[in-house]
């Protein structure tokens, strides 16, 4: 079966999504990206079912992930910020360490997009994304461009085929 088969399978249904700012210096008052996220997937009929803004921390990091995978009905979480490869960048590494199955194209996309955005300056992200604990994962840069670019070139033209492939049954 191909990929229009699946996604039509998949269906346009509700998917259920959380997210995660990481950052040292936003405020939920300041968090363009999750205003930004929440009402993109609101217009499309999504669920925000929970919301995080943590430090680039990794013990931070990894609690989020564990939690938010563990709630019931999340499909996806959606982490923005600590992609780069500044000493304070730790999300990628935290993330990628976890992911028990990974999805290096979105990852590969995300770069080649932004290579036609912004230059030799994509190669810089570790954008990243995969499944943990049956959900799906995307690790995206933390700048609202960069969130703009992943979430409607990538994300959600795939949303209901990504949740739908975590909750096949073989």
């Amino acid at each position: 079966m191909g990929a229009e088969e699946h996604r039509q399978q998949a269906g346009r249904g509700p998917v259920t999504v959380a997210t995660v700012t990481v950052s040292d210096t936003r405020t939920p008052e300041t968090d363009a990206n999750q205003s930004y996220i929440a009402a993109r997937l609101a217009e499309l009929g999504h669920t925000v079912a929970a919301y995080r803004l943590i430090r680039d921390e990794p013990d931070q990091v990894a609690a989020a992930l564990d939690e938010l995978c563990a709630l019931p009905g999340v499909q996806i979480v959606l982490f923005n910020g600590g992609t780069g490869i500044s000493p304070r960048d730790t999300t990628y590494d935290v993330i990628s360490r976890r992911l028990e199955k990974t999805l290096p194209g979105f990852g590969e996309l995300f770069r080649a997009i932004s290579y036609q955005e912004i230059g030799a300056a994509a190669m810089l992200s570790r954008a990243t994304a995969g499944v943990y604990r049956g959900v799906v994962v995307v690790s995206m840069p933390g700048s609202p461009h960069a969130v703009r670019t992943a979430l409607e070139r990538l994300i959600l033209p795939e949303i209901n085929h990504l949740a739908w492939e975590v909750a096949r049954r073989a």
